[in-house]
């Protein structure tokens, strides 16, 4: 006679359970959004609002002082205006110039992180002298380059002086220097800032990688080529990215230093934007700045991401 098993069924959910479980859901999303308010509060009231505002004022002709009666659309005037307008077109060809400064302190970067990791004692000590400009109240830094930087009596050109360079160059005075000036102030307050990213990157690479190259024996510089820098690439991306976006925002630099001059020759788009907006009060044709500002960012940080998957090794 063949006997029947009979498999017990799991008894479905009771409806109250059910709605137990999805009151807790409900409250632990609610508490989650409690808990960052605060920060999407700050973003949409400091960020999304203005951004949103800058896209719209781009296409009008107003200014504050005006008041809201005086704001009139004037559609794509502003954009086309900007092609022939030469400062700003100056001003883009500087911020050209000025991004090459972020793979001139990466690499001096690197180069420094790995001599500090490897080969240095006291390395808090020279982590912390290297990070102390970038630190440093960029009024102070500024003030101490202008020193050094002057033309007649400044310790720089007494040194090119003292070397036998007759005719050393004006610096932040010379239109033919100026730009270059900001350059390397720059370079010298970002090298502490990638160079403790650098060294952070290079501790995390697993030491036995480099214990079998030593049995393979491998050279110095292979080690250096074939380990350090591929596994450092997200490190140098991340930099990268980061630096060509804070060279965009430069600003401080120019203010203190030079406001522009001489001759527009160290003009940025920020300067020009804040100059527009806030010594000219055209609020409308400087949010069209800020609109190509924001344009250029988004399309070099586009481009950036695509390239990077040949590049990084994650």
């Amino acid at each position: 006679m063949n006997t029947v098993s009979v498999i017990p069924q799991k008894a479905a959910p009771a409806p109250a359970n059910k709605r137990k479980k999805s009151a807790l859901k409900r409250s632990e999303t609610l508490a989650g959004f409690l808990f960052v308010s605060p920060m999407l509060i700050g973003v949409t009231v400091l960020v999304l609002i203005p951004i949103l505002a800058t896209f719209a004022l781009s296409f009008a002709d107003w200014n504050f002082i005006m008041g809201l009666r005086g704001f009139k659309w004037a559609g794509a005037a502003n954009f086309v205006k900007l092609l022939d307008d030469d400062v700003f077109k100056r001003s883009i060809i500087n911020n050209m110039l000025f991004l090459l400064v972020v793979p001139v302190y990466m690499l001096v970067s690197l180069i420094l992180a790995v001599i500090i990791d490897h080969f240095v004692y006291w390395k808090s000590f020279f982590k912390v002298a290297y990070f102390m400009p970038y630190i440093s109240n960029i009024v102070a830094v500024a003030v101490v380059w202008q020193v050094l930087f002057q033309p007649s009596y400044g310790p720089i050109n007494s040194f090119l002086q003292a070397i036998g360079i007759k005719h050393p160059p004006g610096w932040i005075a010379d239109p033919n220097f100026a730009l270059v000036s900001l350059m390397m102030i720059t370079v010298w307050i970002s090298i502490g800032f990638n160079m403790v990213v650098y060294i952070a990157g290079l501790q995390s690479i697993p030491k036995d990688l480099y214990e079998a190259a030593d049995i393979d024996g491998a050279s110095t510089w292979t080690k250096f080529t074939r380990i350090t820098v591929p596994l450092l690439s997200p490190t140098s991306f991340f930099l990268l990215v980061t630096g060509i976006i804070y060279s965009f925002k430069a600003f401080d630099l120019v203010a203190v230093l030079t406001q522009g001059g001489p001759i527009n020759s160290t003009t940025l788009m920020v300067w020009d934007l804040y100059y527009t907006a806030f010594r000219d009060l055209k609020i409308g044709y400087a949010s069209s700045m800020g609109v190509v500002l924001f344009l250029f960012v988004f399309a070099i940080t586009g481009i950036q991401w695509i390239v990077q998957k040949k590049w990084v090794d994650y």
